[in-house]
């Protein structure tokens, strides 16, 4: 999508399927239990994290305003923003492109984390090793990286393994 100013937001089509959601018993926490079977229709996420240069083409705020400004870079994903943010990212980008943008369900988010209907079954998204696929608090130096700069996975989606946690809707 063309937010303008040669800033886009890729999106990637995920094929409709069935996983199991969340941890199996022993595993995981208590809110990722049961583990269940789910079953989803085609949908759209992201390639990348929204970065700060997407938020502010959008919501013409700065980006991660309220936080350090190593979290500022342009090609970081936005912090520092609550949930109803979030949803009002997704509100006005939807009335720019004209069509229905939203967050992704857990479980929408979770299948694609773990790469669809190509999923390969790698422990971490799209690797069985964190360091090809993540930042995390040993390798980040404690602070978000460019997006788009680990492996993808089966899906060719971006840092679902670490960077920066994602708001989900429900």
């Amino acid at each position: 999508m063309d937010l303008g100013k040669g800033i886009t937001l890729e999106l990637v089509r995920v094929s409709g399927g069935s996983f199991m959601m969340g941890s199996p018993d022993g595993e995981g926490s208590d809110d990722e239990r049961p583990q269940h079977r789910v079953t989803l229709q085609e949908f759209l996420i992201g390639k990348y994290a929204v970065t700060n240069s997407q938020w502010e083409a959008v919501m013409k705020t700065k980006g991660s305003a309220n936080c350090d400004p190593k979290f500022q870079g342009a090609d970081q994903p936005v912090v520092g923003i609550s949930w109803h943010d979030a949803k009002k990212f997704c509100e006005e980008l939807s009335q720019r492109v004209k069509r229905n943008v939203r967050l992704a369900s857990e479980a929408e988010w979770e299948y694609a984390a773990k790469g669809g209907n190509q999923s390969r079954g790698f422990i971490y998204s799209g690797s069985n090793d964190l360091n090809d696929v993540g930042w995390y608090g040993s390798n980040s130096g404690s602070v978000t990286h460019t997006v788009g700069q680990k492996t993808a996975n089966e899906l060719g989606i971006y840092d679902m393994s670490g960077n920066v946690w994602e708001r989900c809707d429900s």
